[in-house]
């Protein structure tokens, strides 16, 4: 389950590039509760999601012609040569790695299948403070066209480990860091992209009534692409946009043991 003690290739960092900063703060408040708190003048608009004072994400103007979505982060103790691994193996960078003042390092990078993601090297902000409680991130998932081939490029950055099991229609991966209890250290899934579904990672958060944040979405002017439904063994998910089509998912897991 994903935690906030950052291994090697852990999710460590989520940020939201919206092209309306103000209205995607009112939506995110009104649906999960997240106050936002400018990171200052010079941050250029950027700024944090907070819940009681910890920080569970991040929010900022998109570059233009860019589209508005979640980026998914993952921890690296160097992200210049996780850049030049990306490389190698087959990715893109469209970020090379700079330094974000004293906070840490990071470069936004695309896998070979076409999902964005980026690195961050951790310096004075170590990442999320807050996971897998209600409301915040509590799972990461990658849809490709061909998840063995390019779960191959992730491992080759941050050598995960994945588990493969049957689920209704296809096969689902389980990805987990390098280190420690396999199952203990998952944080997310692998599943093939549907026809026409652009390659992507998509956030979880865990919610208590996912039937009713998926109302609270549409209240608020966001929409609903998968009604709430129940997955065995997992929970009760649903698929959200924002007011600004920027994708999310949300979870009420499933009673353990």
């Amino acid at each position: 389950m994903l935690g906030t003690q950052f291994t090697q290739g852990s999710p460590n960092w989520l940020d939201l590039g919206s092209p309306d900063t103000e209205g995607a703060a009112a939506f995110y408040g009104a649906v999960f509760g997240w106050e936002f708190r400018s990171a200052g003048p010079e941050a250029g608009g950027y700024g944090f999601f907070r819940q009681d004072g910890h920080t569970v994400g991040a929010l900022g103007p998109l570059d233009e012609g860019a589209r508005s979505a979640w980026t998914v982060y993952f921890q690296t103790s160097d992200a210049a040569a996780t850049q030049k691994a990306a490389e190698a193996a087959g990715g893109r960078v469209r970020v090379e790695a700079f330094d974000v003042m004293d906070a840490g390092r990071m470069a936004c990078l695309t896998d070979p299948a076409g999902a964005e993601f980026a690195v961050w090297q951790p310096g004075k902000v170590k990442g999320l403070e807050r996971t897998s409680s209600p409301n915040t991130l509590v799972w990461a998932e990658l849809h490709v066209p061909d998840p063995e081939s390019t779960l191959g490029f992730y491992r080759s950055l941050f050598d995960w480990r994945w588990a493969s099991m049957d689920a209704p229609g296809m096969t689902y991966r389980v990805i987990s860091t390098a280190e420690g209890d396999q199952e203990e250290a998952s944080f997310g899934g692998v599943a093939e992209a549907q026809e026409g579904m652009t390659p992507s990672w998509i956030p979880y958060f865990a919610v208590e009534d996912a039937d009713a944040t998926a109302l609270s979405t549409l209240g608020n002017g966001g929409s609903v692409l998968m009604p709430a439904a129940d997955i065995p063994d997992v929970g009760r998910i649903a698929w959200l946009a924002d007011p600004s089509d920027a994708i999310f998912a949300v979870l009420k897991p499933a009673p353990r043991g």
